[in-house]
């Protein structure tokens, strides 16, 4: 009797493993040809209206102050601008699929300062003279 116990206890406890082990294999999901086509968002360029005129308007100017851009700012964020805030950004080694950059931003001294920070306001290209 003691046996049939232990025999029926090892069946119990070695269905509990084996339904264990398969609960825990990594499901797939559907296999579809569409699904498999599809990849990952790929970052764009900033859409036009996407930067205000105003601060379109600062990064032109600086853009224009630095040999990057000519003629007159027109605080609209066109394809010369995006060209011209690439070629930036790709002069200093950095990323040319998203303008602007954070690290262009700053280099053309339009990113943010602290109020302790003199120097930044005084090197700034558009800083009052």
């Amino acid at each position: 009797m003691r046996l049939g116990r232990y025999v029926l206890f090892s069946a119990c406890v070695l269905g509990a493993a084996v339904t264990a082990a398969a609960s825990t294999h990594a499901r797939r999901g559907p296999t579809s040809s569409k699904l498999l086509t599809k990849h990952a968002a790929k970052p764009k360029a900033l859409a036009p209206h996407a930067i205000d005129d105003q601060r379109a308007t600062q990064i032109q100017s600086a853009l224009i102050q630095s040999g990057y851009l000519s003629g007159q700012a027109t605080g609209h964020w066109d394809d010369a601008t995006a060209a011209a805030m690439q070629r930036l950004q790709a002069d200093n080694g950095w990323q040319t699929k998203l303008v602007p950059d954070s690290r262009a931003i700053i280099k053309l001294g339009l990113g943010p300062s602290t109020a302790g920070d003199s120097v930044a306001a005084e090197t700034s290209p558009l800083a009052p003279q």
